[in-house]
């Protein structure tokens, strides 16, 4: 999913306009809006888990119907074509793989980014805060 659209699960003034817009229009569609604003960015693991599960079952209902398509009465192309789907596939779900991987990789640069800007804020903060502690402030009563 790219940053750049103007819709995408996050608080943006756009999904705002569209869950305010969507409350004064009725109500369960600025329901649905929220939703996707704050749960939107589980989705695409979602309809990745849903076309793997999906997959399989319907291989399986093809397999179970003798071949995945019609016959065409010539064997050799019969043959040919049931040897390209099946390399396809194979093509499929190596690609697959490979997005789960990359996902797994950008979600761990993020990560990492993340970890790292809260590092330098938690150092910033430490540099600050030592100094504020020390001191009662005006409506508090030094122990003593």
């Amino acid at each position: 999913m790219t940053k750049t659209a103007l819709i995408r699960p996050a608080w943006t003034p756009a999904t705002i306009a569209l869950m305010v817009i969507g409350f004064m229009v009725f109500w369960p569609l600025g329901l649905a809006m929220l939703a996707y604003i704050i749960w939107g960015d589980r989705l695409e693991g979602f309809k990745g888990d849903v076309n793997r599960a999906t997959d399989g079952f319907f291989a399986g209902c093809r397999k179970a119907s003798g071949r995945g398509f019609a016959q065409t009465g010539n064997v050799a192309f019969d043959d040919w074509r049931e040897k390209e789907l099946e390399r396809l596939a194979e093509e499929r779900r190596k690609l697959d793989e490979m997005r789960t991987e990359f996902d797994d990789y950008a979600r761990e640069l993020r990560r990492a980014k993340d970890q790292e800007e809260f590092d330098r804020f938690m150092a910033q903060r430490s540099r600050t805060t030592p100094a504020k502690r020390g001191k009662p402030g005006k409506g508090e009563a030094s122990e003593a």
